[in-house]
């Protein structure tokens, strides 16, 4: 009797194999997938434009005389954008000539004044922030004119700036 419950355990032993076997074979069956090939498309944007730079003169040009020596203009950029603009180049013009209150002065304007090389090379990308990149190299002299320039006494030049 022995024998034949050893027997019995062998069969029992071996249906659980086989059944365990079936099952991770069809288990793995589960698991299986089709490949195929396929395509699509997509999309991206650029910005449609760029924001503008501002030019900030950090040179103090003052005691501008008659005669007097040439004084250099220079500064550098803020750039407001999420990265780098490329700037050729800067120019410079004399926008107008005030008093302290903004006012026009009789008998001064911009003809006492000369600018000089005022388009400026640059050449370089102006990376984003505030104080980046620099320029430099226009002049601006007081005239010594025949006449009497006491009207540009205390006078201010105001300067314009474009970037290309």
């Amino acid at each position: 009797m022995a024998a034949h419950k050893d027997t019995k355990r062998k069969k029992r032993a071996t249906k659980v194999v086989v059944l365990a076997a079936g099952i991770m074979v069809g288990g793995g069956a589960a698991f299986a997938w089709w490949t195929a090939g396929g395509s699509g498309t997509g999309t991206a944007t650029t910005a449609s434009s760029v924001n503008a730079l501002t030019v900030v003169q950090t040179s103090t040009i003052s005691g501008l005389a008659p005669g007097g020596s040439a004084q250099t203009l220079s500064g550098n950029f803020n750039n407001s954008n999420a990265g780098p603009v490329y700037v050729t180049s800067v120019t410079a013009a004399i926008d107008h000539v005030s008093d302290t209150n903004d006012d026009p002065i009789v008998g001064c304007d911009d003809t006492d004044y000369t600018l000089a090389n005022a388009v400026m090379s640059v050449g370089a990308e102006v990376i984003a922030g505030n104080a980046k990149g620099s320029w430099t190299g226009a002049t601006l002299a007081f005239n010594n004119k025949a006449s009497n320039q006491d009207a540009c006494k205390d006078a201010i030049v105001h300067l314009s700036y474009t970037v290309s």
